[in-house]
C-alpha cells in the first residue's frame, strides 16, 4: 500500500513515527544516547511498528514506558509486553528497554527499586509519547486518582497509582518528569477523543482533565479520525 493510498490511523502513525525518528536523530548527533518514553494501550501499536522499521541508531536508543499496569510482563494488559512484541522488533530489539516493574508485590513496594533503574537513562528524554483516556487522563493520571495532585506536584520521577475506575494498580512517570522530556507528542484517534481535547483546550485545570498539565509544553498533536 502506498503512502498516498494508507488508512488515516496508518498515515497518522507513519508520519509520528517519522517525527520521533527524527527527534531521536537530532539528539544522537549530540548525544551518546536517546530516552524515548511511550506509552500503552491499542493506540500506538501501528506507531510502534512504523517507529520498529525506522533506521535508527538503535543500539543507542534506550526506551521506557510512560506508565505501567502493576501486572506480569507476560499479562495480556502489561504495556511492557505491549512494546517487546510491537516496538522491539528486527533492528529495534537492540534498543535498551527499562520496564516500570518489579518483583515486588505492589508498586508502593516497588516504585523505589524502578525510580533507580530509571536514573541511570538519558534524562531528559528526547521524546515523550503521549496517549489519552476518554475522561481526559494521561499515563496514569486518572481524574478519579487519590493520588492526581501527588502526581501532578511531586518532584519524585515515579508515583503508585490506586483509582477506582482501573481494576489494577499502577506505576506512572511524574507530571513533573514528563515535563522533562525535550518534545512532547500526543497520539489520538477518534472523533471522540477529539470531543475531548476541545475541552482539554477550553479549561485549565488538571485536576480536572488531567492532559491540560501537557497541553501548554507544547505538545504537537497527531490525531486520526
Amino acid at each position: 500500500m502506498s503512502e498516498t493510498t494508507l488508512a488515516p490511523r496508518e498515515a497518522l502513525a507513519r508520519q509520528l513515527a517519522e517525527a520521533v525518528a527524527e527527534a531521536l536523530r537530532l539528539d544522537l548527533a549530540e548525544r551518546e544516547r536517546a530516552l524515548l518514553v511511550v506509552s500503552g494501550g491499542s493506540t500506538p501499536v501501528p506507531f510502534f511498528e512504523a517507529l520498529a522499521a525506522m533506521d535508527l541508531p538503535w543500539a543507542r536508543i534506550e526506551v521506557t514506558l510512560a506508565d505501567e499496569r502493576w501486572v506480569a510482563e507476560e499479562s495480556a494488559d502489561s504495556n511492557a509486553r505491549l512494546v517487546r512484541e510491537h516496538l522491539l522488533q528486527g533492528p529495534a530489539a537492540e534498543a535498551a528497554f527499562v520496564p516500570l516493574t518489579s518483583g515486588a508485590e505492589t508498586p508502593e513496594q516497588g516504585v523505589d527499586e524502578v525510580a533507580a533503574r530509571l536514573a541511570d537513562l538519558a534524562w531528559p528524554a528526547s521524546a515523550v509519547v503521549l496517549g489519552m483516556g476518554g475522561d481526559g487522563h494521561t499515563a496514569s493520571l486518572f481524574p478519579d486518582s487519590r493520588e492526581l495532585g501527588l502526581a501532578l506536584t511531586t518532584e519524585a520521577p515515579l508515583v503508585a497509582v490506586r483509582t477506582p475506575s482501573q481494576p489494577q494498580p499502577r506505576i506512572t512517570l511524574s507530571a513533573e518528569w514528563l515535563h522533562r522530556a525535550r518534545r512532547h507528542f500526543l497520539h489520538i484517534t477518534g472523533d471522540d477523543k477529539r470531543d475531548v481535547l476541545a475541552r482539554a483546550l477550553s479549561g485549565d485545570d488538571a485536576r480536572d482533565l488531567p492532559i491540560r498539565a501537557f497541553l501548554a509544553c507544547p505538545a504537537a498533536i497527531y490525531w486520526a479520525p
